[in-house]
């Protein structure tokens, strides 16, 4: 085989030019989706990307902006936030795969969520938690929560969606990247 190298690389390029024909022919074909979960189209968030159009591409209008409301919004006019789904109780502690999720609790304005806060302040602020204030009326209580675990930021949310998704049913509750505790 050494006396006729020329033959040998030709030999082996053709037999690579023939292995990948099979997959030259269906280069043209269209994708087959394996799975498809629905929801809504990903072309908004290429959009806002404001990428340079290619110089063969159609030009496209300009997306729109909302204006921005005259009166700032505060949280008083987020409040009161009820969450039909959650309500104060216990929760069995269970592992969860949710790999860089920061740490966040789950909490409403009551007594049970107090005592909890108080109780789990230092660590809660340790780990760099944040915090979803799912049943608070006023704000007035979520400014007591908020003198429970100064310098942790909490937000009030509705948290029926999440309840569903983690399989919740009571609050307060330790949701990490490795599991939901009390």
């Amino acid at each position: 085989m050494t006396k006729f190298p020329l033959a040998n690389l030709t030999l082996k390029c053709l037999l690579v030019l023939l292995a990948a024909l099979p997959l030259a022919s269906r280069a043209g074909e269209p994708l087959i989706v394996v799975e498809d979960r629905g929801g809504t189209s990903a072309l908004p968030y290429y959009e806002a990307l404001n990428l340079q159009p290619r110089a063969d591409a159609p030009a496209r209008p300009p997306i729109p902006m909302l204006p921005v409301p005259a009166t700032p919004m505060d949280e008083a006019a987020m409040l009161p936030v009820r969450s039909a789904k959650l309500t104060p109780g216990t929760v069995a502690r269970r592992v969860i795969e949710a790999p860089g999720l920061r740490p966040f609790v789950v909490v409403g304005d009551d007594a049970a969520s107090h005592a909890w806060l108080r109780s789990q302040a230092t660590s809660l602020r340790e780990r760099g938690a944040v915090g979803l204030v799912v049943n608070v009326e006023t704000v007035q209580g979520l400014a007591r929560l908020r003198t429970l675990v100064p310098g942790m930021p909490l937000a009030p949310v509705a948290g029926d969606d999440l309840a569903e998704r983690l399989g919740l049913r009571h609050y307060p509750v330790l949701i990490t990247a490795t599991g939901i505790e009390q």
